[in-house]
C-alpha cells in the first residue's frame, strides 16, 4: 500500500579524502555537504563499476517515499551520473520483504489545496523522467512490497528483477486510497503492459505476484530465494538478488544484455488491435461502463484514471503527464479520497497491539462450537501456526466444521496461494474432539456456542475445570454482555469478549470487548491473537450491543419500517447499495439471519426502550415462524438458490408486509429521505457509543463501521462522515425526522455540541 513510515539507517562517512576498500566494493564517503554527510535513507557503494545503491528509511518495517528520501536519491543518482567510475548501477532496498510500499501520504494530508498536490506530482515526474532517459542503465532489484510510487519508480529503471517469492508483490494501489498513480504510473504503465492489462492494475489496485509480473512484462528475470544457512532466508535472498543484478547491470552496460522484450502472439494481437483508433474507443467505453456499474458513480477516481490514460494514448506523454498530474491534485482533496485516506490511516492504528506485549503469548487454542463461527475462527488460526482444538458436542458438527476449515484452505490451493502440501501442513494444526481433553495445554478457549446466556455459563464453567491458570476465556458473542457471561466466572479478570464476524476468513474486523474486571494483560493477549489471525481490531467497553451490533440495530428497525411504509426490498437495496453501502439493507437481513436479528431487536429493545424503536418486531416473528430465515433457509426478503447468483423476491412476504402496512409520511419517505433516516440513526448511534465511552477513538468507530457492517468506504465512517459533510447538517436532518417519528431520531449531545462549533472535529 502507499504509505506507513519509513525504515532503516545508513552509515556515515567521516574520512573527506580517503575511500574505504571493502570486499568487492568501493564504499563511498560522502563529506562534501552537510545534506550528504547526514543521509539516512539511501547509500551506495561500488562493485567494480556498478553503483548499488541502498534504499533504508530508518525507524520503520517499510521504505517509503518521503521528502527526504526523494531528495537523498536524487543526490545519490547525480552522484553516480557524474563518476567515470560508474557505468551502470543496481537499485535495491536492504529492508527484507519491502522494496518501496509507495509514496508517504502523509505529505498528500500536509497539502491545502490542489496546486500543492499536483506539484508533489509533478516532482515525482521529473525525478522518473530522468531516471527512464539515464545514459547508464539502472536496474531495480525487487524483493518483497514494491507498491504505488516504489512501483513507478522501478518501471522508469531499464530493467527489473524480482524475487519470486510470495512476500514480492507488485502494484498501484492508489485508486484504493481515491487517488491515481502521480508519478508517471498512467502513461508507463499501458506502454509497458497494454492497456487492458494497466487499466486492470489501476482500478482495482490488486497486487500482483512476481511469477504473474514476469508473464506480463512488468518484471524482467525472476530470481529464486533461499533457503536458510548462516543467515536468516530473507537476508541471504537479498544479499543473492544483490550479485545477480549487478551480473545484469553490467550485462547491460557492455551491451551483452537487450532491453527489448520478446512478446507472446496475445500480446502482439492486443497491442496491434490498441493501434487502431476505433479499437481504443469500444475500450475505454467498456471499462467506463463497467466502473460505472460497480461504482454507482460513488468514486471519482477510477473515472479520472480512465481520462488521464486516454488522454496521453490520444494527446501524447506531455498531455498525459500534465493531466495526470491535475487530476491527482484535484482527487487528493475530495471528501472521497480523505475519507479513504482516513481509513488506510485507521487500519495502521488498528493493525498495532496498543496493549503492549502479553506476559504469555497464546501458542495453543481450543474453540468450542464448531458451527460456522466456530470453525471460521479456527480456519484463521491454523491458517497462521496456531495449534488449535476444535470441540464439539456432535460427531456430525465436529465432521462439518472440520470439513468448512478444509475447503477454506483447499479454496487457497484452487487459487494457488497454497500448495497441496502446505495445505495439509496446516491442516495438522487442527485438532477435532467431542471432550475437553488437552484443555490444559490451552493458553486461550474462544467459546462460539449458540447465543444462550444459560449456555454459556455452562460451558465456561466447564472449561474453568480443565484448563491452567493463565488461560483466557473469549466469548464470540455479537451482543449478549460480557460481564453477564463473566458473572458465574471464578476468574473475571481472564473473560473477554472476542466478536468475529461472518464469513470470518473473509471479514476483516474483530471487535474486542472488555468488562471494568477484564485485566490488561488479557486484552494484550486477545490484540496479539486478532492481529496474529491477520484481523484489524477495534478494542471498546462492555454494554448491550458493544459497539458494531449497538450501532447496526437502531439501522435494522429503520430498515423494517420503510418495508412497512411499502418500499419494496429491491427498491431500498438499490437505494442503500446506491448510497454506497456494499450490501442492501434488505438483503443484509437476509445475510443476519432473520432469527438473529429478531434476537438481537428484542434484547437491545429491552436494553434500550423505544429509542431503538422503528419498525414492528411482529415483521420478523412472522417471518421466523413460517422458515424465512434468510440465506440459511433459502428463503427470506429474498429465494436463494445453490449455485444461482440472481435472486427473486419471495411472493410470501407479501402477505405479512400487507398485513403490517403502515401508512408514509410524505414529508420524509423521499428516495434522499430513506437513505438519510437510515445512515443518521447509524451515525447518531455511533456518536453516542463515543459519548458514553463505549468506544475509545473515532478512529476505531470507523473501522468498525466499515470493515464490520458495511458502513460505506467513500464516507470514510461515521465520525468521518460527520467532519466531511457538517455536523449540522446531520442534527438538522436528525431534528427533521424527529419531528415525524420522535425519540428515535433525537440528537445525541455530542452531535449537538460539534453542531453548536463549527470548528469542532473528531479528526484535528
Amino acid at each position: 500500500m502507499v504509505a506507513s513510515r519509513a525504515i532503516g539507517s545508513l552509515r556515515r562517512f567521516t574520512n573527506a579524502s580517503r575511500t574505504l576498500r571493502c570486499p568487492g566494493y568501493i564504499c563511498r564517503n560522502f563529506t562534501g555537504s552537510t545534506a550528504l554527510r547526514t543521509r539516512t535513507h539511501i547509500n551506495y557503494g561500488i562493485k567494480g563499476d556498478v553503483a548499488v545503491i541502498r534504499i533504508n528509511s530508518p525507524n520503520s518495517k517499510v521504505n517509503t517515499l518521503n521528502k527526504e528520501l526523494q531528495s537523498e536519491f536524487i543526490e545519490v543518482m547525480n552522484e553516480i551520473w557524474a563518476s567515470d567510475q560508474v557505468r551502470s548501477a543496481v537499485l535495491i532496498s536492504s529492508k527484507p520483504g519491502c522494496f518501496i510500499a509507495g509514496a508517504d501520504i502523509n505529505m498528500l494530508a500536509s497539502c491545502k489545496t490542489p496546486q500543492e498536490v499536483t506539484q508533489i506530482s509533478q516532482e515525482g515526474q521529473k525525478m522518473f523522467e530522468k531516471l527512464e532517459k539515464s545514459p547508464k542503465p539502472i536496474v531495480a532489484a525487487i524483493s518483497g512490497s514494491c507498491l504505488g510510487g516504489g512501483l513507478e519508480l522501478a518501471i522508469s529503471c531499464q530493467y527489473r528483477l524480482a524475487t519470486k517469492d510470495k512476500k514480492t508483490v507488485l502494484g498501484v494501489p492508489e485508486v484504493l486510497l481515491g487517488i491515481l498513480p502521480g508519478a508517471g504510473g498512467t502513461q508507463r504503465l499501458p506502454k509497458m503492459v497494454g492497456v487492458p492489462a494497466a487499466f486492470d492494475m489501476m482500478l482495482t489496485g490488486r497486487n500482483i505476484r512476481a511469477d504473474r509480473a514476469k508473464r506480463m512484462g512488468l518484471v524482467d528475470q525472476l530470481v529464486e530465494p533461499l533457503g536458510p544457512g548462516l543467515k536468516p532466508p530473507e537476508d541471504r535472498t537479498i544479499e543473492y538478488l544483490e550479485e545477480v543484478a549487478v551480473t545484469f547491470a553490467k550485462g547491460l552496460a557492455d551491451k551483452k544484455i537487450s532491453l527489448k522484450r520478446n512478446k507472446g502472439l496475445m500480446e502482439k494481437l492486443t497491442s496491434y488491435a490498441m493501434n487502431i483508433p476505433f479499437v481504443r474507443q469500444q475500450v475505454y467505453k467498456k471499462v467506463e461502463e463497467q466502473v460505472q456499474k460497480q461504482t454507482k458513480g460513488l468514486y471519482p477516481a477510477p473515472l479520472k484514471i480512465i481520462d488521464v490514460v486516454k488522454t496521453g494514448l490520444e494527446q501524447g506523454k506531455e498531455a498525459g503527464y500534465l493531466a495526470e498530474s491535475q487530476k491527482f491534485g484535484e482527487l487528493a482533496m475530495t471528501r472521497e479520497s480523505k475519507a479513504l485516506i482516513g481509513l488506510y490511516q485507521g487500519q495502521v492504528l488498528c493493525k498495532k497491539n496498543k496493549f503492549g506485549a502479553p506476559q504469555k503469548e497464546v501458542k495453543n487454542l481450543a474453540i468450542l462450537g464448531a458451527g460456522l463461527m466456530g470453525a471460521g475462527i479456527a480456519q484463521v488460526s491454523v491458517d497462521k501456526g496456531l495449534k488449535t482444538i476444535l470441540k464439539d458436542a456432535t460427531l456430525a458438527g465436529l465432521g462439518r466444521g472440520q470439513q468448512q476449515v478444509f475447503k477454506g484452505l483447499n479454496d487457497k490451493v484452487k487459487k494457488k496461494a497454497l500448495s497441496s502440501f502446505e495445505r495439509d501442513f496446516i491442516f495438522n494444526n487442527l485438532t477435532g474432539q467431542l471432550d475437553y481433553q488437552d484443555f490444559e495445554k490451552a493458553d486461550m478457549v474462544i467459546e462460539a456456542v449458540f447465543e444462550d446466556l444459560s449456555l454459556k455459563h455452562k460451558v465456561l464453567k466447564e472449561v474453568e475445570a480443565v484448563i491452567p491458570a493463565h488461560c483466557i476465556f473469549a466469548s464470540n458473542t455479537s451482543a449478549l454482555p460480557i460481564n453477564e457471561i463473566a458473572a458465574v466466572s471464578k476468574r473475571p479478570e481472564k473473560v473477554i469478549g472476542m466478536h468475529y464476524f461472518s464469513p470470518v476468513d473473509k471479514m476483516q474486523l474483530l471487535e474486542i470487548i472488555t468488562t471494568e474486571k477484564t485485566s490488561k494483560d488479557t486484552t494484550a493477549s486477545a490484540a496479539a491473537v486478532g492481529l496474529k489471525q491477520g484481523k484489524v481490531i477495534i478494542v471498546v467497553k462492555d454494554g448491550p450491543g458493544f459497539y458494531t451490533t449497538r450501532c447496526l440495530a437502531p439501522m435494522m428497525s429503520e430498515v423494517i419500517r420503510i418495508l412497512q411504509e411499502g418500499v419494496d426490498p429491491k427498491k431500498l437495496d438499490s437505494l442503500t447499495t446506491g448510497f454506497g453501502f456494499p450490501v442492501g439493507a434488505a438483503t443484509l437481513v437476509d445475510e443476519v439471519g432473520v432469527d438473529v436479528a429478531k434476537h438481537v431487536a428484542e434484547d437491545l429493545g429491552k436494553a434500550f426502550g423505544e429509542r431503538f424503536g422503528g419498525g414492528s418486531l411482529e415483521l420478523l416473528k412472522q417471518m421466523v415462524s413460517k422458515g424465512f430465515l434468510g440465506r440459511k433457509s433459502g428463503k427470506g426478503f429474498y429465494i436463494y438458490q445453490q449455485g444461482v447468483k440472481s435472486k427473486n423476491l419471495n411472493s410470501d412476504m407479501d402477505s405479512i408486509l400487507a398485513g403490517l402496512q403502515v401508512p408514509p409520511k410524505s414529508d420524509v419517505s423521499s428516495d434522499e429521505d430513506v437513505q438519510y433516516r437510515l445512515v443518521t440513526r447509524f451515525v447518531n448511534e455511533a456518536a453516542m457509543c463515543l459519548q458514553e465511552g463505549i468506544l475509545a477513538t473515532p478512529a476505531e468507530g470507523d473501522i468498525g463501521a466499515v470493515f464490520g457492517l458495511g458502513f460505506p468506504p467513500c464516507l470514510g465512517g461515521p465520525f468521518r462522515f460527520v467532519d466531511l459533510f457538517g455536523a449540522q447538517k446531520i442534527v438538522d436532518r436528525l431534528r427533521k425526522y424527529e419531528a415525524a417519528y420522535g425519540k428515535q431520531f433525537t440528537p445525541c449531545q455530542l452531535l449537538i455540541d460539534h453542531a453548536n462549533s463549527p470548528n469542532k472535529k473528531f479528526y484535528q
